[in-house]
């Protein structure tokens, strides 16, 4: 994907003003390495896994490069869905109704949003959560909807694992003689020694997220690759 001619189309063909904007603003070429890009790890906390049913609940983002993970520009919100949650949604995310109530609709902290994407290469564990919730939402509050590129941490696991395996482990994986490795976030920062985290909080999985990027681009990557290498 070449994403700045993406986002100079993008921005000429919306007629929302903050879309056009965040559009304007740009994204890094393809070409500029990895230890000269910026990143913004983001995490959502919704109802379910679907985005034409479940609805988001609250969102997680911290800035960041491979050198730092600029903590004080994190941000959080709780968001008011338009249904009340049921209640195995409260148990998991620990966010009560009466949050929810005082909470503002996702309308009213898309700005403040969109401003913290802006320019920025977005980092996540798991690509189907958040591109295709944030789009969803974006078309049904603006009528328009929101793309950005992305980084995976969990393909970027796979791909370690798979590529770091010896020439047993390999052939033992053909055989089914070995089970395959947990590319669950937790999991995943158990491998690089990082704490082990509360989940199911959308700051604390932000987090969560940039950190284990940097423990892989440490680990794995080559810090002079270009990004385009490792966005989709």
């Amino acid at each position: 994907m070449d994403w700045p001619a993406r986002f100079q189309a993008l921005a000429k063909a919306t007629s929302i003003p903050m879309l056009a904007a965040y559009y304007g603003a740009g994204v890094v070429s393809g070409d500029t390495p990895l230890s000269q890009t910026p990143f913004v790890a983001l995490d959502l906390e919704t109802t379910g896994l679907d985005p034409q049913q479940s609805a988001i609940v609250s969102i997680g983002l911290v800035p960041f490069t491979l050198r730092r993970i600029r903590v004080a520009e994190a941000k959080y919100w709780v968001v008011r869905p338009r249904r009340a949650l049921a209640p195995e949604s409260v148990l998991i995310h620990r966010i009560t109704h009466e949050e929810l109530l005082q909470a503002p609709r996702f309308s009213a902290v898309l700005p403040a949003l969109l401003e913290a994407l802006a320019g920025r290469v977005v980092v996540v564990h798991y690509r189907n959560i958040e591109r295709p919730f944030l789009d969803q939402v974006c078309r049904r509050w603006m009528g328009d909807g929101l793309v950005f590129p992305l980084i995976d941490t969990m393909t970027v696991e796979a791909w370690s694992l798979h590529h770091n395996r010896s020439w047993l482990q390999r052939v033992g994986g053909w055989l089914g003689f070995k089970r395959r490795a947990s590319v669950r976030l937790a999991a995943c920062r158990e491998r690089y020694h990082l704490p082990a985290y509360t989940a199911h909080h959308a700051m604390t999985d932000a987090l969560a997220t940039a950190e284990l990027f940097l423990a892989q681009a440490a680990w794995h990557l080559d810090a002079a690759s270009p990004v385009r290498r490792w966005w989709l």
